[in-house]
């Protein structure tokens, strides 16, 4: 093998001991020398391993209630001195500095500290490490001769090439390892700059960093010619589609991930706006083809589903519950296809009748399905990203303006809130119709939002004439829109407001006798 160097001597001080024993054991096994700090020294001296203390080699005491252990030329020569630079060695040799073959450390928990409900400044700041990632850096710089680990994950390959190799790693593994420890240290110097940040009052950092653990390559992107992978946000703290358990199914591919994820999002809303009840949605191509709310799982889905059955088929469904029995009895009853189901878990004979219903159809838990956390949200363009915060703006129908028609009852309320949130996950130009928590019909993705209110209105169908309501992502510019909802059946129309001629919709529909509400928030969705 390529570039072999043996290890001799280590360097362990890790935060985080899973598994740390059984690796550290394995190199004194090897004949490995171990040299170590604090509480690792303490942990690996309780297991039987002979460990040496970190101020034997430096000749100080770890002082500033362990700031300083490490940053000392013993140490730091010892990773970054080169084997093959007779002055490199002729300087340890005068110095006292002995080589050090592996490096493992994992840093100080910051990510983990932050993310904790009440913690102080003064907590997080304490768990900022700068001698583990100096020594990172060190070793990962000098991999040539260095082997750099920095989590649990990697130990078992390091042990078995060191068993392979006679306690000599391969020049291959320590450029990946190095590569990783960059990787490591770049991610956590973001974490802390994105949180000093925010402490300073900055939603939007001078340099925005984006942080993902690679899960996996997928199968393609959005079409078979396209590359693609799927990344994790180990930040983000809410139910979520990429961390969510695979009960069964294939694997997910890009467009899956997609799909699934904007379910789960309106599945979310509905969660928040109608915390007594039940709410399931399905998705076609990320638009909402079907969406509703009832007392039970299983009245919502099938209230969701029928809303366009068409258009169901070979969609992804995101149910807010845990599937019971009645709900999957009613997901599998007749000819229909689905690609995801997402939910918050499932019932032992719920999800043994879906996995015998369909063969291939991934089975997603997500666990409780609470209101999305407040997030920024990242797109990608050419030359660059963009990024805003989550559209987390409250749907209180009681702050609706009522500015023309009969005044609205409860239950039209109800609808005209239950409508606003479908459209806000409808693509714009975005128009939808229903009533009684369920989506008839929408139009989505259109350029002009004539054309959305023809379509909506052509998948409501008849249904609209009960007197629905239909909801726009934004204010109609002319009164042709509101008119062809009206002829329709609609008999409640609620739209954010704003434009020159919203007079115009107004009189209308005070002519027509249709209650027409103002919610002064647009909802665009591109």
């Amino acid at each position: 093998m390529h570039g072999l160097v043996p290890v001799r001597r280590a360097l362990i001080s890790v935060s985080d001991k899973r598994d740390l024993i059984p690796f550290a054991k394995a190199l004194a096994d090897l004949g490995v020398d171990i040299v170590s700090t604090g509480g690792t020294a303490s942990a690996l001296a309780a297991a039987g391993i002979t460990v040496t203390p970190i101020e034997q080699l430096t000749g100080f005491p770890e002082m500033m209630d362990g700031r300083v252990k490490t940053l000392h030329p013993r140490v730091h020569g010892g990773l970054l001195g080169r084997r093959d630079v007779p002055a490199h060695v002729e300087a340890m040799h005068a110095h006292g500095i002995q080589p050090i073959d592996l490096v493992c450390v994992n840093l100080y928990p910051f990510e983990m500290t932050v993310r904790r409900e009440g913690v102080q400044e003064h907590e997080a700041i304490e768990q900022i490490d700068i001698g583990g990632p100096s020594m990172l850096r060190s070793a990962a710089k000098n991999h040539e001769f260095v082997t750099v680990v920095t989590d649990p994950s990697q130990y078992d390959r390091v042990v078995s090439e060191l068993a392979a190799n006679k306690g000599a790693t391969s020049l291959e593994l320590r450029r990946m390892l190095a590569a990783a420890t960059f990787a490591r240290t770049a991610a956590y110097d973001t974490a802390i700059a994105a949180w000093m940040s925010q402490r300073a009052g900055n939603r939007f950092p001078p340099v925005f960093e984006l942080r993902g653990v690679n899960e996996g390559a997928l199968r393609y992107g959005e079409n078979p010619h396209q590359a693609a992978a799927v990344y994790r946000d180990p930040t983000y703290r809410g139910p979520n589609v990429v961390g969510a358990e695979l009960l069964h199914g294939k694997p997910l591919s890009y467009n899956n991930l997609l799909d699934a994820a904007a379910a789960l999002e309106l599945a979310q809303d509905l969660r928040e706006l109608a915390p007594e009840m039940a709410g399931v949605v399905v998705v076609k191509h990320t638009n909402p083809c079907g969406a509703a709310v009832a007392p039970t799982l299983r009245e919502a889905f099938a209230k969701a589903y029928s809303g366009d059955p068409l258009a169901a088929f070979g969609g992804i469904v995101a149910l807010n519950g845990v599937v019971d029995r009645a709900t999957a009895e009613e997901i599998v009853a007749g000819e229909k296809f689905l690609e995801v189901v997402v939910a918050a878990g499932y019932d032992a004979d719920a999800l043994a009748l879906l996995q015998a219903r369909w063969k291939n159809a991934r089975l997603l838990a997500v666990g409780p399905v609470s209101a999305a956390p407040k997030s920024v949200l990242v797109r990608s363009i050419p030359g660059g990203f963009l990024a805003q915060e989550a559209d987390a703006h409250e749907i209180d129908a009681t702050a609706f303006h009522h500015v023309a028609g009969p005044k609205p009852d409860a239950g039209t309320l109800r609808d005209a809130a239950f409508m606003t949130a479908v459209v806000k996950h409808l693509k714009s130009n975005a128009v939808c119709i229903g009533k009684d928590g369920q989506l008839f019909g929408a139009g989505a993705g259109q350029m002009d939002r004539v054309a959305s209110c023809r379509n909506a209105v052509e998948k409501a169908g008849a249904r609209t004439a009960a007197g629905a309501v239909a909801a726009s992502d934004a204010f109609f510019p002319f009164d042709d829109g509101p008119r062809l909802l009206i002829d329709a059946g609609v008999r409640c129309i609620v739209h954010p407001g704003g434009s020159k001629r919203d007079e115009d919709t107004f009189k209308l529909c005070n002519e027509r006798g249709v209650t027409c509400l103002v919610t002064g928030v647009r909802r665009f969705r591109h």
